[in-house]
């Protein structure tokens, strides 16, 4: 049959609309699958609400080039290995996994599959696919302890806490060498929960400290069931992992508030142009990846001098919460006089400085 150009129109259009729909196809194949694993619910308020937060800004930033998924409660140990594993299958080409619990499952998922990059919040080991990221969240507790030290006037600081690995237990010692350095009268009492969230559990050691005497609450512990009895008690308290000024309108003092979206976005973009490496990267004031939340109405003028200065100190460099000299718990020399902790050394931290009451859990 001979075309006409009419025909021969009709067809190149046809052509041209096939193509339009495979080259659409094909560029919806191409986004990016992204994936995170969370320890707790994003309605924690606290340390997965913050890491949801950097996932909503790689959405933001990135649109449509990313595909994300997100996995809520996951229990550390075996449960984690088989939600990355799961999300391996389903295609996701880069995978963060967000508690230090997920460290070795995730590990063991990123040695099957060499091809999927792998990045794990607050650990130490890595792989050729597998990079580790943290914060400095140490340099926060020790403003938020000079704080407390200055406001506190039971000179008794109650500190609740989750599981006794380094980043916990540097944050103690970081919070109660804050407060020595401003009140030397000042105690601290430590009240291990084994979790990372539980309200209840959260809320009921909050109420044995206070009971005690303290004054001012700490919590490395992820819901804001602590600020709220602070706010019920009427004492003071310092937020986790994002700002609970809300739960505590009169109770906040400040808040120590992780920021990772600049870290995801950064990481996801490398993923995506072929530049990703593994590696290790360990933020503190300096990099934006903490920040300090505005003082509560209850932090006199001089109290927040006190803490910008020390703030903005140790994001320059000129001042490290762990010089020496300092003691261990049981009274032996581990910074001479000023000796700045290597950081090797303080990502392995398992003990107390001097001055702090109780025993580690074992």
């Amino acid at each position: 049959m001979k075309f006409t150009w009419g025909r021969r129109l009709a067809a190149a259009v046809m052509v041209m609309a096939a193509g339009a729909v495979i080259t659409g196809a094909f560029a919806q194949a191409k986004k990016t699958k992204v994936a995170f694993v969370y320890v707790g619910p994003i309605g924690d308020h606290g340390w997965s609400y913050q890491h949801h937060q950097g996932l909503l800004q790689v959405q933001k930033e990135l649109g449509d080039k990313v595909e994300t998924t997100h996995i809520e409660n996951v229990s550390e140990g075996p449960d984690a290995e088989r939600v990355v594993d799961q999300l391996v299958q389903a295609g996701h080409e880069i995978i963060f996994t967000t508690s230090f619990g997920f460290m070795n499952p995730t590990l063991k998922v990123a040695e099957r599959n060499p091809k999927i990059k792998f990045e794990h919040v607050s650990g130490f080991k890595r792989a050729d696919n597998m990079a580790t990221s943290n914060i400095r969240y140490y340099e926060g507790r020790y403003v938020a302890g000079i704080m407390a030290g200055k406001l506190s006037k039971s000179n008794t600081i109650g500190y609740i806490a989750s599981f006794p690995i380094p980043e916990v237990v540097m944050g103690i010692n970081a919070a109660y060498l804050g407060a020595k350095s401003v009140n030397p009268n000042v105690k601290f009492k430590v009240i291990w929960v084994s979790s990372w969230f539980d309200p209840g559990k959260e809320a009921d050691a909050a109420k044995a400290l206070a009971d005690q005497g303290a004054d001012v609450l700490f919590q490395h512990t992820d819901s804001p069931a602590p600020m709220k009895f602070a706010e019920e008690r009427g004492i003071l308290a310092v937020g986790q992992a994002s700002n609970m000024a809300a739960f505590g309108p009169n109770a906040q003092i400040t808040a120590l508030v992780n920021n990772w979206g600049p870290y995801y976005v950064s990481r996801v973009k490398a993923a995506m142009d072929g530049t990703w490496k593994t590696g290790d990267v360990w933020g503190g004031l300096n990099s934006g990846m903490l920040n300090i939340a505005a003082y509560g109405k209850k932090v006199p003028a001089d109290v927040a001098a006190l803490a910008d200065a020390a703030r903005d100190k140790i994001a320059k460099g000129e001042f490290h919460p762990f010089t020496g000299p300092l003691k261990k718990q049981d009274g032996s020399e581990f910074l001479k006089a000023g000796e700045k902790i290597a950081d090797k050394d303080l990502s392995g931290m398992n003990f107390y400085v001097e001055g702090i009451d109780g025993a580690l859990p074992k």
